[in-house]
């Protein structure tokens, strides 16, 4: 929810001032706006754009050079009034006409058109340009009554390119009207935005599903269905805007939009799939733009825009621009998306068939460890999260499938058992991340160290190997017995696994013995206090709970040793 401000009334007004007073290199602070601060030539279109506040970037962040002359605000998701609108246009005006650009919505309509009409009668040449390219508020056939969302960002780019062109007003609005009707975007939303000082959200989506065709004022949706994954979700954002595709289009301006509370990486792993299956349809982007840039306060979720390119609308999308929120410089290239790379292919050295029957037993054990972490992430993550960021059972989960996948990889390929599990344990390392991500990777890269590629695994092998796990863990993280963590359990495991093997019992009744020291280790490490990591300034809420890294190192060895048995 928005809780940052003093009195909700004043949110809009004093949100603008601060604005005015970051970026006075691009705006002068008018009442209800700003005004361009950069130079301008006399007798230029004025660009003159705005709606309601609450929609940063969305419009003061657009004045700059290439882009808006003027943007004017209202209210949080309320029109600006006549007089406003008026009144900021009077004071961009440069004797060469203005455009005047909104999104179409009712206030705006009226508001943006009354104001056109008392300028006129002042002599002020204007013309209204209401963006409508939000596909799930109106068919195709009737373009002109949608409403405007994310579509305004590549509209008023054209119009403002268009019009640093020194292009006169009835080019300026015949381009911009152009690009608007070449114009589509569609949305979704996760959950909907609060305006300040409201109790709560102006609508809500229940928990695991997504409004669709969200406006950008706290509408709800059209409809609404269970959250996707991304390849889905940006299967279902192009289709709808492929539907509307014009015949002979190959190249088209790209936006994906955050809508205030989506975070750019979550955007970013959006576009991958979305780039991929555009340009599976046989579309060129140029310049896709990703990030937030016309947002609804607080509001979850995302929205797709494209414009249809032609050769005039392609240059003016790629002309220069500067502003607090958008810039573009000289001689920006395309760069077509080429998916992910593909891996390449690793030779492991020779290996015997009596190695390569081993690699197939450790390949077998770590689908094991990957199925009980995945089972286990929960309730990993919340250990972790007492103290620190509440990531381990992800981080374990995560890596733990990748060693298993890089397993099976390296038995296709003809690798031995040292071969398998080193790979296995780089794969742990570079997928997990994090302290635990590249622990374990040292963990198995060392214990591999005892094994070869030629002859089988030998159980005194195995032993040695849990030694040289440790030592390497150990050396890598510094940590000692009692700083709370997974070494707390890993180094029972090991001493008990060494003496019991040492006394002569078999290896699977030495490995049940030390996975249950490195349980009881595990669940003793609730009387520490952690001395290293995220968790140690949190010390005392630590203190009670069990280390993640602890339990999840027993809960591999416990499995483990089952796998043994068997």
């Amino acid at each position: 929810m928005t809780t940052i401000f003093d009195r909700p009334e004043d949110f809009a007004a004093t949100a603008l001032e601060g604005f005015a007073a970051v970026y006075g290199r691009y705006v002068r602070a008018v009442r209800n706006g700003v005004v361009r601060a950069t130079p301008r030539t006399e007798g230029k279109v004025a660009v003159v754009v705005g709606g309601g506040s609450g929609h940063y970037p969305a419009f003061a962040g657009y004045v700059g050079q290439g882009l808006a002359d003027a943007a004017v605000a209202g209210d949080v998701f309320a029109s600006p009034s006549t007089a406003a609108v008026a009144r900021l246009c009077r004071q961009a005006d440069l004797r060469g006409g203005v455009l005047l650009g909104y999104g179409n919505y009712a206030g705006d309509v009226l508001n943006f058109g009354l104001a056109a009409e008392r300028l006129r009668a002042e002599g002020i040449d204007v013309r209204l340009l209401a963006v409508t390219d939000d596909v799930a508020s109106g068919p195709a056939e009737a373009h002109l009554s949608r409403r405007g969302i994310a579509g305004d960002l590549v509209v008023f780019k054209i119009a403002g390119a268009a019009a640093e062109e020194g292009l006169d007003l009835d080019a300026v609005e015949a381009v911009a009207r152009h690009a608007n009707q070449r114009t589509v975007s569609f949305g979704v939303a996760f959950a909907g935005c609060t305006l300040p000082g409201a109790a709560g959200p102006l609508f809500s989506v229940d928990k695991g599903r997504m409004a669709l065709g969200l406006g950008i004022h706290g509408e709800p949706g059209i409809d609404d269905q269970a959250i996707l994954p991304a390849l889905d979700l940006a299967r279902l954002l192009v289709d709808r805007l492929l539907a509307e595709r014009p015949e002979g289009a190959a190249r088209v301006a790209l936006v994906l939009n955050g809508l205030g509370a989506t975070k750019y990486e979550e955007l970013f792993l959006l576009y991958t799939h979305v780039a991929a299956r555009i340009e599976a349809a046989g579309l060129a982007i140029v310049l896709p733009e990703v990030g937030e840039f016309v947002t609804s306060l607080d509001m979850q979720g995302c929205s797709l825009t494209l414009m249809w390119l032609d050769e005039a609308l392609e240059r003016l999308w790629r002309a220069p621009c500067e502003s607090a929120a958008f810039t573009r410089r000289e001689g920006h290239v395309v760069v077509p998306f080429a998916g992910e790379e593909a891996d390449e292919a690793v030779a492991y050295p020779p290996a015997d068939a009596a190695s390569q029957a081993d690699a197939r037993c450790l390949a077998a054990l770590l689908k094991d460890l990957a199925s009980t972490l995945v089972e286990a992430e929960a309730e990993l993550g919340r250990i972790d999260a007492v103290a620190g960021d509440g990531d381990h059972g992800q981080g374990m989960a995560r890596g733990s499938a990748a060693a298993h996948e890089a397993a099976k990889a390296a038995l296709s390929a003809g690798a031995g058992a040292r071969s398998l599990l080193e790979a296995a344990g780089d794969a742990w390392a570079d997928r997990a991340g994090g302290t635990s991500g590249v622990l374990w990777g040292v963990l198995l890269r060392a214990w591999s160290q005892a094994f070869s590629n030629e002859g089988p695994i030998t159980p005194q092998a195995v032993v040695d190997g849990a030694r040289l796990a440790l030592s390497g863990v150990t050396r890598l993280g510094g940590a000692k017995p009692g700083d709370k963590t997974l070494v707390d359990a890993l180094i029972p495991f090991v001493e008990t696994l060494e003496q019991r093997f040492g006394e002569g019992r078999l290896l699977a009744e030495a490995w049940e013995a030390a996975a249950q020291a490195a349980e009881a280790a595990a669940v003793e490490t609730a009387k520490l206090t952690p001395k290293l990591g995220r968790a140690r300034p949190l010390a005392a809420r630590s203190l009670g709970h069990r280390d993640a890294g602890a339990v999840s190192l027993a809960l591999c060895a416990t499995t483990a040793g089952r796998h043994l048995a068997r």
